[in-house]
């Protein structure tokens, strides 16, 4: 499971993986492909923290597909206010 993290493009700029940094899980949300988000939601089923950590960044951090992670949160029992504001990807980057 850690493998698919462990070689994701989303981390070229690190030397290791580190979920315990919050910017790692961000770039991963953010510039991750399939099988890394797949492994990021299967280790989240069992990690309630990781799952507030999500949580918390897809609340506050631009991502591109924001309202993706919320409904993953919610598949997992997570409860998630779906008129909570998120930070709009496109005014804050340069896409």
């Amino acid at each position: 499971m850690k493998e698919a993290l462990e070689s994701s493009r989303a981390l070229w700029n690190r030397s290791s993986l580190d979920l315990e940094s919050d910017e790692v899980l961000a770039q991963l949300l953010d510039r991750g492909e399939m099988a890394a988000w797949r492994a990021l939601y299967r280790m989240a089923r069992a990690d309630a923290r990781l799952r507030a950590r999500i949580k918390r960044i897809v609340l506050t951090v631009p991502l591109p597909l924001p309202r993706f992670w919320l409904a993953a949160l919610a598949s997992l029992g997570e409860p998630v206010d779906w008129s909570a504001p998120v930070p709009d990807y496109f005014e804050s980057s340069a896409v």
